[in-house]
């Protein structure tokens, strides 16, 4: 069994010891926990700039449990068809992370803070740090800093501005646009062209999409995506990280499906 299948089995159980965690408490107050099942099919993994798949559908599974604020998170990647014949990975389904976060509110502001396991199948496994503040007004414009303390230790921050527009009934047209900043530490393996550490505005990210309820606890949401560098540095990260070496912008897009309960 690969090292990615052990951690999802790992992964799995324990998000249902966190179910069933919650499940039992939820019989003491009057509050519910809350589950989403959410499958989506990409034309790419772009992951921060990062091409991460090419010329395949990638398959994202994921699956989140949530009470009173807390929350667990199970989430994988499945790659159809990889696209290098020499890659070291052996495996279509290539990550599994694992996340767990608490958020809350105070005032205007909605605030949210956690950790994340990343399992890799073709690269070495990392963990990390993140803190997140949203403010509840027209764009809700949202910051949030991420600070791996493993394999690619550093800090990479976003600061990203959502809207959703009402099309017809419960169906809204959702758009968005992110910044980011990367700042890697002295032994990350993110480096500048010149082998000194990498630091500087790093990806860009316009997206369009909809929000389509199908009923009380199905729906589906086509999104399309626009991921650019945004900065010379950048491009040369980007385009050298790229599965041929020359890619530095990417256009992708899909369809997600959810069932929330």
């Amino acid at each position: 069994m690969s090292k990615v299948a052990r951690k999802l089995l790992a992964g799995v159980a324990a998000t249902g010891v966190c179910l069933s965690m919650f499940t039992g408490m939820a019989f003491a107050e009057e509050d519910k926990p809350t589950a989403n099942l959410t499958v989506g099919a990409y034309s790419q993994y772009i992951w921060r700039g990062f091409e991460l798949s090419k010329d395949s559908i990638v398959v994202q599974p994921s699956m989140t449990v949530a009470y009173k604020g807390f929350s667990a998170n199970l989430w994988g990647n499945l790659d159809t068809d990889q696209y290098s014949a020499t890659t070291d990975s052996t495996n279509n389904w290539n990550e599994t992370d694992m996340t767990l976060a608490y958020g809350w509110e105070m005032g205007p502001v909605a605030f949210s803070a956690g950790y994340i396991y990343y399992a890799l199948d073709s690269a070495e496994d990392t963990q990390e740090f993140f803190a997140s503040a949203a403010l509840n007004t027209l764009l809700k414009p949202t910051l949030t800093v991420y600070r791996d303390t493993d394999y690619y230790p550093g800090w990479y921050a976003t600061l990203a501005v959502s809207h959703s527009f009402p099309v017809q009934g419960d169906v809204t047209l959702d758009l968005g646009a992110q910044v980011s900043y990367l700042a890697a530490d002295d032994s990350s393996p993110y480096k500048e062209a010149d082998g000194s550490k990498y630091s500087n505005l790093h990806d860009g990210v316009l997206s369009v999409g909809l929000t389509v309820p199908v009923n009380k606890y199905i729906t589906v949401s086509p999104k399309l995506s626009y991921t650019f560098a945004l900065s010379d540095d950048a491009e040369d990260l980007m385009r050298t990280s790229s599965k041929d070496g020359s890619d530095d912008n990417f256009l992708y897009g899909g369809v997600a499906v959810s069932m929330a309960f």
